[in-house]
């Protein structure tokens, strides 16, 4: 009761034009457990009177669902299809917690601090590669209605819900994003969108506070490659029309994977799917 209640609520947030993360996860003030809580408090909080932690929910469930997340994000668990059933409750759990975010942010701040000790030529061919989907903008809300990765990916449904350009900036990204903007590199986004949208996509981006990005890359009508073919092939360009790639994050493997990667790469989590 308690994670459809979550994703009613979500569903209704996503619709807001330009909605920002901070309106995803809060809930207004609540009474629970004889007590009403704070209205500030973030969303996850209304759920663990009722499920308990992720790590308890993990083992009721009979699957160590916390093992098998580090097992996806160390690259060993690869070619899955779907979060297992058993885990669906977890993975909402870590994804609309505070646990998500704080491993972003770690490993944002890591690539602050990267780039921040980057001595730059000033011929303004620098670049850093960002990916979109769940690296610069998340598409968390779709996902909580389609059981946060438990069921099968439908491409019809979810480029529906691309369509609709409402998808949410990651703030620690967009941090990101804007730091090199300041210091000096340019921006380039490499996606597994397709190029018919295109149009919907920079107006997202722009919507969500990306502003000053050098290029939007997607991918060709037709394409048959895997991601991995695509992206390093892209990269491939860029450095054959005189880039430097200085940086690439991406929250897939198949993002920051074949040569050239770039100088340095930054993996952000994502427990919802896999892309080989």
């Amino acid at each position: 009761m308690a994670m459809a209640k979550l994703v009613l609520l979500l569903v209704a947030l996503a619709g807001s034009s330009c909605a920002a993360w901070e309106l995803n996860i809060r809930m207004p003030a609540a009474r629970l457990d004889g007590e009403v809580r704070d209205a500030a408090a973030p969303l996850i909080h209304a759920l663990r009177p009722l499920v308990g932690s992720a790590g308890d929910l993990g083992r009721r469930g009979g699957v160590a669902c916390d093992s098998w997340r580090l097992a996806v994000e160390a690259y060993n668990k690869r070619d899955w299809k779907t979060v297992p059933a058993s885990c669906e409750g977890y993975v909402g759990h870590y994804m609309l917690g505070g646990h998500y975010r704080r491993d972003s942010r770690v490993v944002v701040d890591e690539a602050v601090a990267y780039a921040e000790g980057l001595e730059l030529t000033g011929n303004g061919r620098e670049v850093w590669v960002f990916d979109i989907d769940e690296t610069s903008l998340s598409n968390l809300p779709y996902y909580a209605t389609h059981g946060f990765g438990t069921e099968p990916f439908n491409a019809t449904s979810f480029n529906a819900y691309v369509m609709e350009g409402s998808a949410v900036a990651l703030p620690e990204t967009r941090r990101l994003f804007r730091k090199l903007v300041s210091l000096g590199v340019k921006p380039v986004f490499l996606t597994g969108r397709s190029e018919e949208q295109r149009a919907v996509t920079a107006a997202n981006l722009r919507c969500q506070g990306y502003a000053g990005w050098e290029k939007l890359l997607l991918k060709p009508l037709g394409f048959k490659g895997t991601a991995v073919a695509f992206k390093s092939g892209e990269r491939r360009k860029l450095e054959d029309a005189g880039y430097v790639i200085v940086g690439n994050i991406g929250d897939q493997w198949s993002d920051i994977l074949g040569a050239p990667e770039g100088a340095r790469t930054f993996k952000l989590p994502d427990p919802l799917y896999y892309i080989g």
